[in-house]
Order: C-alpha cells, then sequence, then structure tokens
C-alpha cells in the first residue's frame, strides 16, 4: 500500500470516494497526501472547506486523525522490519535483558497515541428510533385530526349561490386554468417522492425523519385550527362540493376513510369535500419538501436545488391559478411552514437555546417540551453526511481499523 504522504490529488480523491466523503472532492481536488495530513480545524472555518459541510469538518477530521494513525504505526512497523527501532544496538530486533538498552528503558520510550474511538462518534449524533416512532405516530394522528375536521367543516360551508366568492386580486388577474391543480399535486408528489429517496440514504435518517414528522404533524395541527375557526366559501363557481350528509356519521366515517386512503389528493378522486381552505395544505407539502431536501443535501448540489425549487414554486403558482385557493390561502401557508422550519432548526442547532431559562424566548412555545424530547441528545448540527441503508454497509465499504489496548509489557 502506498504511503499517505506520497498520495496523489487522484489517490486522495478515490479515499474520499471510500470514505464516503465525496462532497469533499472539489473542494480538495488539488491536495495531495502529504497536504491532506497537514489539514487542521482552522481549515475548515475558512473557504472552501467551510462551505461543505454543516458540521465544521468534524466528520472528515476524525477520519484524518484515524489516518494519522495508521501512519505511525505502518511507519513505526517498517522501522522495526528494516532493523531500526530506536535505541536498539547494532539492528537487534529484541532488547538485551541486561543492557542499558533494556526494556524497562524501552517502556519510557513508548508513545501515547490518543486514538477516537466510535461511540464518541455515535454517542454525538444518536438514532433514538424509539423518539422518531413518536414523532410519526404524532403526525399521523394530526393528519387524521385533519381529515376529520375536514368532514365537519365541509357541513358548515356555504353554498355557492347563496355566498359567491371573496374577491382576489390573483383572480382578477389570471383566468382559471383547469388542468392547472393536477400539475400541482404531480409536483408535490415528485418532491415527496425525490425527499423519500434522500431521507433514506441519510446516515442520520432518524433525527432528520422525526424533526420532518414533527413540523409537518404541526402544521397540519395548526390547519385544524384556522379551518375550524374561519370557514370561507368556496374560491371559485367550478367547485362541486360533496352533498352534505346532515348528522350521518356512518357515511361520514366512509369519507373520511376514502380521503385518508387517497392521501387528501383531488387527482385520486378522494378529496371531493370543501372548507379547506385557509390554509393550504398544497403549499405546506410543496414548501416543506424543498426545504428539507435543501437543508439535507450537500451545496454543491445546486442543480438539484434549483431543480426542486422550481418543482414548488411552479406547484404554488398552479395552486393560485387553478383557483383552488384564496391567495391568502397560500400566503399564510408559506409563512407559517418556512417560519416554523427555521425556527426549529434554530433551536435544533444552538445548544445555549435547548435549556429552558428567562432569557429564552422559544422556551415559552407550548411544542418546546416536545421538542427538547426529541433533540435532548443531538449534540451539534446534523452533518449531511449518507450511507447505503443496509446492514451490511459497514463491513462492505468502511474501511475501519481496529486497535487493542496495550496494559503491561513483561
Amino acid at each position: 500500500m502506498k504511503k499517505v504522504g506520497a498520495w496523489s490529488a487522484e489517490d486522495v480523491s478515490h479515499w474520499l470516494s471510500e470514505e464516503g466523503m465525496q462532497e469533499y472532492g472539489d473542494a480538495l481536488r488539488e491536495m495531495d497526501g502529504a497536504a491532506l495530513l497537514r489539514l487542521t480545524e482552522a481549515d475548515f472555518q475558512m473557504s472552501p472547506l467551510s462551505l461543505v459541510s454543516s458540521d465544521g469538518g468534524q466528520q472528515l477530521l476524525e477520519r484524518l486523525e484515524t489516518l494519522r494513525i495508521e501512519t505511525h504505526i505502518e511507519a513505526h512497523k517498517n522501522g522495526h522490519a528494516n532493523g531500526h527501532a530506536g535505541g536498539l544496538p547494532n539492528g537487534t530486533s529484541k532488547p538485551q535483558r541486561n543492557s542499558p538498552l533494556g526494556i524497562n528503558n524501552f517502556r519510557k520510550e513508548m508513545v501515547h497515541i490518543p486514538i477516537p474511538t466510535m461511540e464518541a462518534v455515535r454517542s454525538t449524533f444518536p438514532a433514538e428510533w424509539g423518539k422518531t416512532g413518536i414523532a410519526f405516530i404524532y403526525a399521523v394522528v394530526c393528519f387524521v385530526t385533519t381529515t376529520v375536521v375536514i368532514s365537519v367543516v365541509h357541513e358548515r360551508v356555504p353554498t355557492k349561490e347563496h355566498t359567491p366568492p371573496l374577491p382576489d386580486k390573483f383572480f382578477d388577474l389570471f383566468d382559471r386554468v383547469e388542468w392547472a391543480f393536477s400539475i400541482c399535486e404531480i409536483n408535490g408528489m415528485l418532491l415527496v417522492g425525490l425527499w423519500v429517496i434522500q431521507w433514506t440514504l441519510l446516515k442520520y435518517r432518524s433525527i432528520i425523519g422525526r424533526r420532518f414528522f414533527f413540523i409537518v404533524g404541526t402544521l397540519y395541527l395548526y390547519r385544524c385550527v384556522t379551518m375550524y375557526i374561519t370557514t370561507l366559501p368556496v374560491p371559485g363557481m367550478h367547485f362541486k362540493c360533496s352533498p352534505k350528509l346532515l348528522g350521518n356519521w356512518e357515511a361520514q366515517m366512509r369519507r373520511i376513510m376514502k380521503m385518508i386512503a387517497g392521501g387528501g389528493l383531488s387527482i385520486t378522486g378522494s378529496h371531493t369535500l370543501c372548507g379547506d381552505y385557509l390554509y393550504s395544505g398544497h403549499t405546506v407539502m410543496l414548501t416543506l419538501t424543498y426545504l428539507f431536501i435543501k437543508e439535507y443535501s450537500p451545496k454543491r448540489f445546486w442543480w438539484y436545488h434549483w431543480f426542486c425549487w422550481t418543482l414548488s414554486a411552479v406547484g404554488i403558482f398552479c395552486i393560485l391559478l387553478a383557483h383552488d385557493h384564496y391567495t391568502v390561502d397560500v400566503v399564510v401557508a408559506y409563512f407559517i411552514t418556512t417560519r416554523l422550519f427555521w425556527w426549529y432548526h434554530t433551536l435544533a442547532n444552538q445548544q445555549s437555546l435547548k435549556e429552558t431559562s428567562q432569557s429564552n424566548p422559544f422556551s415559552r412555545v407550548w411544542w418546546y417540551r416536545l421538542f427538547q424530547y426529541f433533540e435532548e441528545n443531538v449534540n451539534g448540527i446534523v452533518p449531511r453526511n449518507y450511507q447505503l441503508p443496509f446492514s451490511w454497509r459497514a463491513s462492505s465499504w468502511s474501511r475501519g481499523v481496529k486497535y487493542s489496548r496495550l496494559d503491561n509489557i513483561q
């Protein structure tokens, strides 16, 4: 095996790929092995390395520390093999017990090398799948509750003949396009699909997953409140709302189950109820999936970010172009979604904000205790690291080196 100090830039790039840290490929493309070993934490505070990862380069620095240890041990082994062990006369391979350079003096020559343990790395971002399961159940409960509230609100929506649509400036400027809402839902399904694929490839998918489930659940819970307290008339005369059931709870339960089975999408024919206008659930999903995709993918994937942003923006525009939501529905949905996403991640990325105190106004939010429960063991910014979601990934893709402790020399 070639010594690390003799690596070329191509060898460094190959090593980064083997270690699953390809995101550093562009920033280190001209760096050879000797320069790689000289990297320090200060280098990751400056461009371009500071733009690659959100963890300040901690993952790569730990791999480099292991690489330095391997290099040191290899050099030490080569020294003994060539008969040049330090302090041994005439190139002998064993210390002379009765000589001044005996075992006692040889022990004094030993160097203590701190070896980073995988346990320490794992404890920084523990999986805690149980908490992820709780966040998932919370999201499902909020989604089901939203569906029930839509069914209840539908019974209160005034008929379009009695109460015509409210004036809307966007509707004044753009005529309705019938197929636009289908484009919105197709874009939404594409974004959700991309996010699910990306999420399954994330190394810390359990932490990121519970963040997504908690935020989307809370957004739909807020939506239950806004829909119920203010029932708006239909946005357009084209709406064909299902007939009111007037207290027939059995029929309402069938409607609820049908809507849940169809994912609440009009394109599946499951959403024929009216009244769920303030605020737009489609805007929530189009915005939130883009935010998570961008937050947890490498910054150098700018083309991927722009593609997802285009899907999101076009989808939101098509909601309005179809006249299926008032403009205020979309604006409020965008505002609440972005603010909750940014607030949650600000709290999660700042250790001082995870503590309840008078100087932390965020600690007064009703969901703060639940946030503390989910994030209490997450120390620092979650890195954008990826790995295969299979149990055999460690044996197939890692190059771990095992060390044993030397307790005593007889």
